[in-house]
């Protein structure tokens, strides 16, 4: 064996045995890896927060390699934002929201209820009623908000037609408690204990939100649903009757380049363990079926599809890193076979080398003619060796490396041939001779 041959040799066992190590640290690594991820949901004392709360808490029982950052946020559109720019990885959004490039669904959690609290001795019985009256809005950015505004122009309103503030959740509750605004919007999940609150005083009453076709014409998201009667109270009953209302759905997203292994566990956690979840908040009672969740108008995350679309992993899925690491110990330990065959017979000195050298003695000889006929007779030296080399290669004799790596001096001492006869040539050409009219 030729010394480039051997270290070709090593070169495919070092490389075996660092993609063994490789493959062994990676498997090391990810199954004691810890991952972090970030959940933005809403403010302190809104569902989203809670909802968040809960799916950490149930996490952190059930994937204890999975901790969940629950942050605090303004809204839906600032948390579109950050799932975006991924300064956040899952997001609770409303699905009126609009949808940017690298953003990706998981799953359809539960409706959110339009809820039109005014004061009784506002006389406001429908939303046209807001006419010349003081609305409490939920804060700008949040889906409370960017709602309001096609669901009042619907309605024949526009922005001067009433007085509007937006405020906190509290501030608004405490500002149509004391008088100083005549309705609150706001829009959440139904049995929201702030509400429930507010609605004890018999000072306020829900308003009905219908024409609920005519509304999807122009905001196709929205879906028809009631409050039922009794929802805030079932003594008084509040409300007294079935209330037609509007709603949306809620949303958990995620970026788009968030592990897939850690989204289908998030996944999981919503539908797997659902009673968890519940006994932290009864909200998660109402998170969609599975069914629902794939078919949300935006692709959905690779992890969340693995979830949806397969019962149990194929085996290859499964088995990746094992079978990576088995087939890197395979190449090892047949490359090292294959080095010791060759190691027996690296006495047997490789005949294209012999040729190389053959072949270099040639073009020495080659440079150094001095006539046509002794060039010819290189070049019929050349051409024997080319014949055995081919003969050789046909019977397995030399390899087809070899063969390639012959393929070089061969042509350059062929060029060799070419340019010394060119000088040759040069040499055989008459001198010219001098014209006697130029001699002086």
């Amino acid at each position: 064996m030729g010394k480039w041959g051997r270290w070709g040799l090593g070169f495919v066992v070092l490389a075996s045995i660092g993609i063994a190590i490789a493959s062994i640290t990676k498997l090391i690594y990810d199954q004691n890896r810890i991952y972090t991820i970030r959940l933005a949901t809403g403010g302190p004392t809104g569902e989203y927060y809670a909802f968040g709360q809960a799916i950490a808490q149930v996490t952190e029982t059930n994937e204890p390699k999975i901790r969940v950052e629950v942050m605090e946020s303004a809204g839906s559109n600032q948390n579109m934002d950050d799932i975006n720019t991924h300064t956040a990885d899952f997001a609770l959004v409303q699905n009126d929201t609009p949808v940017l490039n690298n953003v990706r669904a998981v799953a359809q959690l539960y409706p959110e209820m339009f809820h039109l609290i005014a004061a009784n001795d506002a006389n406001i019985r429908t939303l046209t009623d807001l006419k010349g009256k003081r609305i409490a809005l939920m804060p700008e950015g949040s889906g409370s908000y960017n709602l309001f505004w096609p669901l009042t122009e619907h309605y024949g309103l526009t922005k001067y037609d009433f007085q509007f503030n937006s405020m906190s959740p509290t501030d608004a509750y405490d500002a149509l408690q004391a008088g100083n605004v005549d309705a609150v919007f706001r829009i959440i999940g139904l049995g929201n204990s702030s509400i429930s609150k507010l609605l004890a005083n018999n000072r306020f009453q829900l308003v009905p939100i219908d024409q609920i076709g005519a509304l999807q014409l122009t905001q196709p998201y929205l879906k028809s649903t009631v409050i039922p009667k009794g929802s805030y109270d079932g003594g008084s009953p509040i409300p007294s009757k079935d209330l037609p209302v509007v709603a949306v759905s809620s949303l958990l997203i995620a970026n788009v380049n968030v592990n897939p292994d850690v989204v289908k566990a998030i996944t999981r956690i919503l539908y797997e363990h659902r009673n968890e979840l519940v006994s932290i908040n009864p909200r998660t009672a109402n998170i969609q079926s599975p069914e629902a969740s794939q078919n949300l108008g935006f692709p959905l995350h690779e992890g969340a599809h693995a979830y949806y679309t397969q019962d149990n992993p194929s085996f290859l899925v499964t088995y990746a890193e094992p079978i990576g690491l088995l087939l890197s110990i395979s190449i090892l330990l047949c490359s090292s076979l294959w080095q010791g065959r060759q190691w027996l017979i690296s006495n047997q000195k490789d005949r294209a080398d012999r040729y190389n050298l053959e072949i270099l003695d040639l073009i020495e000889k080659i440079e150094q003619a001095q006539d046509f006929d002794e060039l010819q007779n290189l070049r019929q030296q050349l051409l024997e060796i080319l014949r055995k080399v081919v003969v050789d290669l046909d019977i397995d004799r030399i390899s087809p490396e070899s063969f390639q790596s012959f393929t070089f001096p061969w042509e350059v001492a062929n060029t060799a041939i070419r340019h010394q006869e060119i000088i040759l040539s040069g040499r055989s050409k008459p001198v010219p001779q001098p014209n006697s009219s130029n001699l002086v």
